[in-house]
């Protein structure tokens, strides 16, 4: 029997839900259980696709090409397993699902309503992560926080679904804030008891409750949350504020948080070493050098835009035993003088993006890489802008730019394929998912990667337009990586360059804590020289 742990949240969102469902997903993995993960996003777009990244953040992609919530991208890299579609589920889905349902005639005519039809397609997707995994332990997270009106049916439906399966095959942790006011010294609990008043309102008791501060739990604290939320004093687990999110698994252990779950589960299994995740920590927090790499992009003000690199940087660090310092900047603001930024930094990475908005920016930041040989890795868009740049500067193709900026530009070096042109759809529309490349021998990715033909995921609409692709190798920009099947251009480089790479695809969603994607930990190597 397959069991189940319900992650909730409560008092404000952004505590941390995702990071504490994949330390607890690495936990139980260490233990020797097979483990899924699945996350419930209660807002009704369909997918976070079309979504602004200032209000949702990143969008990670898994394999199967789902755009999916950035939660996922943390769960794929604490527990380390691929993640598919039927991980991440919206009430846009849910809703979609069933108003099908009842246009084929499934419901024998009858009324639709949230109960039962909502909670019980809610309930299905649940089994099918158990089933479509063959997991021994699911770990589903309920996006946004209690008392939220669009949670209630997720809510809802795990409270029934407990009553179906048993609570010796179901868990519920609620994640929440204990504030500490500075003035009187002291972590406040009410606003803990007020978030589990209203879970146990809607029929859910947590067995556990995780308590975010920024200072240890007191055994004041911890008393008080035990005695009006109704759990035992050793049931409230302290997470307190870390440096380095890494570290969280190791803590909840130490708390007892492992045993406390396999105990209330019914499982015996022995403890595990986690002496290899430690001492991986202790080489992120301990590094022997420090650099500085500058990252130019177009949502800068909004970090969880580009939470992947971000964590590829962290497992490129203890790769190389060097502390990154990331400059992060607007694209827009160096569209006057790339030198007075980026003059201090070691490498320069430009990541992807949608849209003219500071375009004309992270070219400027390329020309300089290229010019002054620094270190560069462009991501998607940076490879784009990269082609663009050579094509201008190098080429001499006066006005040369994608037909997504300027759709009457005199040289599309940038351009739709043919099948995109007809969309009109934006969801799910773009090239999604992991697709082959086949690398150049003697570049600097196969070199890299260590071998040929490699697999990497993608999220764009427009390509490199192969009829400049002769041109531009004369001239110097190597056509290092393609798409075999269509002969798509997925990597260029400049190989007259002590390391300049720009990937069509997106290395990031592919990077793990102990196995670092190739691309980011030379790039770092190559600033370290």
């Amino acid at each position: 029997m397959t069991k189940f742990i319900f992650v909730t949240g409560g008092v404000l969102s952004s505590l941390g839900k995702g990071i504490a469902s994949a330390s607890i997903g690495a936990l139980l993995k260490s233990r020797g259980l097979k483990v899924s993960m699945l996350k419930f996003d209660p807002y009704i777009n369909v997918d976070p696709g079309t979504m602004n990244p200032y209000q949702h953040g990143e969008v990670f992609v898994t394999r199967d090409g789902a755009e999916t919530d950035l939660d996922l991208g943390h769960y794929e890299r604490f527990v380390d397993i691929d993640l598919s579609s039927h991980n991440n589920v919206t009430t846009g889905q849910i809703y979609s699902a069933v108003i099908e349902k009842e246009r084929r005639g499934e419901y024998l005519g009858g009324t639709i309503q949230v109960v039962p039809h909502i909670t019980d397609e809610i309930q299905a997707r649940v089994k099918k992560v158990a089933e479509k995994d063959r997991a021994e332990v699911v770990i589903i997270e309920i996006g946004g926080t209690v008392g939220d009106i669009e949670s209630l049916p997720f809510l809802e439906a795990i409270r029934q679904f407990r009553l179906k399966m048993g609570r010796e095959n179901t868990l519920f942790i609620h994640l929440t804030l204990l504030p500490y006011v500075k003035s009187s010294a002291e972590l406040k609990t009410k606003p803990t008891q007020h978030s589990v008043g209203r879970l146990r309102e809607i029929g859910i008791q947590p067995d556990l409750i995780l308590c975010r501060t920024q200072i240890p739990l007191t055994s004041e604290a911890r008393g008080k949350i035990s005695l009006f939320c109704n759990v035992e004093q050793k049931d409230v687990i302290q997470a307190i504020d870390v440096d380095n999110i890494y570290e969280v698994p190791l803590r909840f252990d130490t708390e007892g948080l492992t045993d406390s779950i396999l105990q209330k589960l019914g499982l015996s299994l022995p403890k595990r070493n986690l002496d290899s995740w430690r001492k991986w920590v202790e080489k992120v927090n301990n590094p022997h050098q420090e650099i500085r790499i500058a990252v130019v992009g177009k949502y800068v003000r909004m970090k969880d835009a580009y939470k992947s690199i971000n964590e590829a940087f962290t497992h490129a660090e203890a790769a190389n035993e060097v502390r990154v310092k990331v400059l992060w900047l607007e694209a827009e603001e160096l569209e006057e003088d790339p030198p007075k930024y980026l003059s201090s930094v070691k490498g320069i990475l430009v990541p992807g993006g949608f849209g003219p908005r500071g375009m004309e920016g992270k070219i400027r930041a390329i020309q300089y890489a290229r010019k002054e040989k620094i270190p560069f890795l462009g991501i998607c868009l940076g490879m784009q802008c990269a082609t663009i740049e050579f094509a201008r500067n190098v080429a001499g193709l006066k006005g040369a730019n994608s037909t997504e900026f300027d759709p009457d530009t005199p040289h599309a070096v940038i351009d739709l394929l043919p099948e995109q042109r007809s969309i009109r759809d934006k969801g799910g529309t773009m090239r999604l998912g992991a697709y082959p490349c086949r690398l150049d021998s003697g570049s600097f990715s196969s070199q890299a990667y260590g071998k040929t033909l490699v697999y990497e995921r993608h999220r764009h609409r427009y390509e490199f337009n192969n009829e400049y692709r002769r041109l531009f190798g004369q001239r110097g920009l190597r056509v290092a990586g393609v798409f075999p099947r269509k002969d798509l251009v997925e990597i260029v480089e400049i190989s007259d360059h002590p390391w300049f790479v720009a990937v069509q695809f997106h290395p990031e969603f592919q990077s793990r804590p102990q196995s670092p994607h190739p691309l980011f930990r030379d790039f770092i190597k190559a600033a370290m020289k």
